[in-house]
C-alpha cells in the first residue's frame, strides 16, 4: 500500500488523538554532551529552526497544510522526534565515540535533504512527519543490523529515496533491495517512464513482470525499446509472452512500424503479417487497409472493448491521410481542372473520403473540402444517404464532421441527404451526452459548430435539446452536464442581439472581445510575452525576420544559448521571451522551449500572452508546454482553431485567438 494513504490514516488518526488527549509526544532528557560534538547538536537544531521558516513565517510552528492540528502534530514530531534521535545517539551503548559522531551527522543530513527537497518543490512539506519516523525506525534497524526495505516500501518515494542515500544508512544490509523497492514504486508512479526507468535498471527481478505488463497497458512504449541492442532489448525478446513476442517481432522488422497499427488484430489472429505486407508498398490498399481497421476497431470501443494501440492507428491514419492526399490537393490549390487537382482521390471509397476530411480537417483547405472530398463523398455512393455514411463509418468523428459541415457551410446539403427524423435525430445526438466525455472537445465542437449554422430550424433543434439536457441535469443533479450545457445555452442565446444578454456578466467573466492590458500585467506592471517558435525551414526564417520589428532604440536583447530576451525601453514595460529555432530533426528546439520554460517557472515569471509561431503540425508542442498564467493565446497557423478544446484543458479562462 502506498505511503500517501498511510500518511493519510496516521495523519488522521493523529488529529483524533490528539483532540481525545492533546500531548506533545514525550520529549527524553537530554545528558551531558561533550563540548567536541555540541557543534553537531548545533548544526541539527539550526535545520529545525530553518525548517520552521519554510513556510515563510517566522514563528514556532511550520505549516504545510490548511489544517492546524495537522501542522501541530508535524511539528512536534520535528521538534520532539529529532531531539529525541540526538539523545538515543548521545546515550547509545551500542555506539562508539566516533559512531555518535556519524548519526548525528546523519541526522542533520536527514533534515537537509528536507529542506533542499522542499524549496526545489521535490518534497511535499506533508511529509516531514512521516520522513522524521521513519528515519528513526531506519535508524533503529540499522544499529540492529537489519535490513531498512520494509520501512522504504511503506514510505513515499521521496522518502525512501532520503533514507538509501543517507550517509548513516547507505551501507545497511538492505540498501540493495531497497533501490529496487524504490524503482518499482516509481514504475507505479510514472507508468509513462517505466521502460526508460527499466532502460538503465534491466537487472531487476521484476524486469519480466513489467515487461509484460507494459504490453498490454501501453504497448507503444514497449516497441521503442524492443529492438535495442542493449541488455532491456535482449531482456524484452527472451520474455515468454504471446503479445511481447508480438511486439518484439515487429520491432525487429525494418518495417515494423508500418505493421504496429494492426497488432491487435495481429494478436488474436485475425490478420497475418503476410496479409499486410501485401500492401505496404500500396499507397491506396494501405490506406484502405487503415480504414478498415479503424472502422472495426470504433465499433468494439463502442462495446467497450478497447483495441491494443488504437491511437496508434488513428495516427497512423492521420498521417497518411495528410501525406498522400491533403496535401497533394492542397498544393494543387491553383489548377484549374478539377479532374487533375482532385485525380488522387479516385480510387477512394466514401468510407475513405470520410476519414481524408475528418482527419484532414488541421490541414485541409477550404477549396479541397468543398470542391473535392466532401462532394465526392456522395458521388460514389449507389445512394446518396447521409444515415448511410455514418452507419459505414460506426459514427466515428461524426461530431467533427458535423463541425466541419457547419463551418464549410455544406451542413444543409449534409442533412439534406437523410429523412428530416434521422436529421433532427443527428443534431440532438451532436448535442447529447457532453457531459460523458473526459475531455471538453466535444462541447467546444458543438459551440464552434453553432455560429456557422444559418438554417433558423436546425439552430432551433440544437438550442432547444441543450436546454433540455440542460434541465436533465438538473434534475439528476449532474454538476458537469449542468454546467456544458448551461454554457452553452447562454453563449447560443448571447449570439442572438435581440436577446440583449450580458455574456461576461451572465458568466461572472473578464470581457470576451477585449483584454485590458492592466489584465495582463505582472505585479511590477510589467507584461509577459512567450513566444514559440520551431526548428524547420519556415520557423527558421519567421524567427530571423522578427527582430526587425523591434528595433534596438526601442528594445534591448538578451541573446542566450537557447532563447532570446526582448525588453522594451520605452512605454509600457514588456518583456519577450522566445526560443531559438534549433535542428527540429534533432529536437533541439523542443529541447531548448523546455529549457526555456524551466527558467521562468524557476524564476517565477508567468506569460499572460502565449504566441504559437509554426504550422499547425507543431501546435501540439506548444500546447502541451502553455503556462496556465496564460490569458491570452494567439495559435498562429492554419487550422489552430481546431485546438482549442486542448487548450482549455490546460488555460481555461485563457482567451484565444485562432485561425
Amino acid at each position: 500500500m502506498m505511503r500517501k494513504l498511510h500518511t493519510l490514516l496516521y495523519l488522521l488518526f493523529a488529529c483524533s488523538a490528539i483532540i481525545a488527549q492533546p500531548l506533545r509526544p514525550k520529549e527524553l532528557p537530554m545528558p551531558k554532551v561533550p563540548s567536541m560534538r555540541m557543534l553537531h547538536h548545533d548544526y541539527i537544531d539550526n535545520n529545525q529552526k530553518l525548517i520552521l521558516k519554510l513556510d515563510g513565517k517566522d514563528d514556532s510552528l511550520f505549516t504545510p497544510s490548511k489544517n492546524d492540528t495537522i501542522n501541530k502534530q508535524i511539528t512536534d514530531i520535528l521538534m520532539v522526534t529529532v531531539n529525541n534521535m540526538q539523545v538515543k545517539v548521545e546515550t547509545s551503548t551500542v555506539l562508539d565515540e566516533n559512531g555518535k559522531y556519524k548519526w548525528l551527522r546523519a541526522i542533520n543530513d536527514m533534515l537537509t535533504a528536507f529542506i533542499s527537497g522542499y524549496r526545489v518543490k521535490n518534497f511535499k512539506g506533508i511529509l516531514l512527519g512521516d520522513l522524521i519516523t521513519a528515519y528513526d525506525e531506519a535508524m533503529a534497524a540499522e544499529w540492529k543490523k537489519q535490513s531498512i526495505k520494509s520501512i522504504v516500501e511503506r514510505n513515499e518515494i521521496e522518502i525512501g529515496q532520503v533514507l538509501v542515500e543517507n550517509f548513516g544508512l547507505r551501507n545497511n544490509v538492505g540498501i540493495p533491495a531497497s533501490k529496487d523497492a524504490l524503482l518499482l514504486k516509481n514504475c507505479y508512479r510514472y507508468p509513462k517512464k517505466v521502460m526508460s526507468i527499466l532502460n538503465t535498471n534491466p537487472q531487476v527481478y521484476f524486469a519480466d513482470s513489467i515487461v509484460k505488463s507494459i504490453a498490454y497497458s501501453d504497448p507503444e512504449q514497449l516497441y521503442k525499446y524492443a529492438a535495442a541492442p542493449n541488455a532491456l532489448g535482449k531482456k524484452i525478446q527472451s520474455v515468454n509472452d504471446p503479445l511481447v513476442k508480438t511486439i518484439g517481432l515487429l520491432a525487429l522488422m525494418k518495417t515494423g512500424r508500418q505493421y504496429f497499427p494492426f497488432l491487435d488484430n495481429l494478436f488474436h489472429n485475425k490478420i497475418t503479417i503476410d496479409s499486410i505486407g501485401k500492401v505496404i508498398n500500396d499507397t491506396t490498399a494501405y490506406y484502405k487497409l487503415l480504414v478498415k481497421t479503424q472502422i472495426e476497431y470504433t465499433g468494439r470501443m463502442q462495446k467497450k472493448d478497447t483495441p491494443l494501440v488504437m491511437n496508434a492507428l488513428t495516427a497512423k491514419l492521420k498521417f497518411k491521410t495528410i501525406e498522400n492526399y491533403v496535401t497533394e490537393i492542397n498544393a494543387l490549390h491553383e489548377e484549374k481542372s478539377e479532374k487533375v487537382r482532385f485525380k488522387s482521390l479516385n480510387p477512394l471509397s466514401p468510407e475513405d473520403l470520410y476519414y481524408v476530411a475528418v482527419l484532414g480537417e488541421e490541414e485541409i483547405y477550404t477549396s479541397s473540402y468543398v470542391n473535392g472530398v466532401y462532394p465526392r463523398i456522395f458521388q460514389r455512393m449507389k445512394v446518396a444517404s447521409a444515415d448511410t455514411l455514418l452507419d459505414m463509418v460506426n459514427y466515428d468523428y461524426y461530431r467533427r464532421f458535423i463541425k466541419m459541415a457547419a463551418n464549410y457551410n455544406t451542413l444543409d446539403n449534409f442533412l439534406t441527404h437523410m429523412e428530416k427524423p434521422s436529421a433532427e435525430k443527428l443534431m440532438k445526438n451532436f448535442v447529447n451526452g457532453l457531459e460523458n466525455t473526459r475531455t471538453l472537445e466535444a462541447a467546444v465542437d458543438v459551440a464552434d459548430s453553432y455560429g456557422s449554422i444559418y438554417n433558423p430550424v436546425v439552430k432551433k433543434i440544437v438550442l432547444d435539446q441543450i436546454n433540455e439536457n440542460l434541465m436533465e441535469s438538473e434534475k439528476s443533479n449532474n454538476k458537469r452536464g449542468q454546467t456544458i450545457y448551461s454554457l452553452l445555452s447562454i453563449i447560443f442565446l448571447s449570439l442572438d442581439s435581440t436577446a440583449k444578454i450580458d455574456l461576461p456578466s451572465r458568466l461572472g467573466i473578464d470581457g470576451v472581445y477585449d483584454m485590458p492590458a492592466s489584465k495582463l500585467q505582472d505585479s511590477s506592471g510589467r507584461i509577459i510575452i512567450q513566444q514559440f517558435f520551431y526548428g524547420d525551414k519556415d520557423g527558421q526564417g519567421i524567427f530571423n525576420s522578427f527582430f526587425k520589428h523591434y528595433p534596438s532604440s526601442n528594445w534591448k536583447k538578451v541573446d542566450k544559448p537557447e532563447w532570446v530576451e526582448l525588453s522594451s525601453t520605452k512605454g509600457k514595460p514588456i518583456t519577450i521571451y522566445c526560443n531559438k529555432p534549433l535542428d527540429n530533426e534533432q529536437s533541439l528546439d523542443a529541447k531548448a522551449q523546455e529549457n526555456l520554460g524551466r527558467y521562468l517557472e524557476q524564476n517565477n515569471i508567468e506569460p499572460t500572452v502565449v504566441i504559437h509561431r509554426g504550422h499547425s503540425y507543431f501546435v501540439k508542442g506548444t500546447i502541451d508546454q502553455l503556462p496556465t498564467s496564460a490569458k491570452v493565446i494567439l495559435l498562429g497557423s492554419c487550422g489552430g482553431y481546431q485546438s482549442l478544446s486542448e487548450i482549455l484543458e490546460s488555460c481555461p479562462s485563457a482567451q484565444i485567438i485562432a485561425t
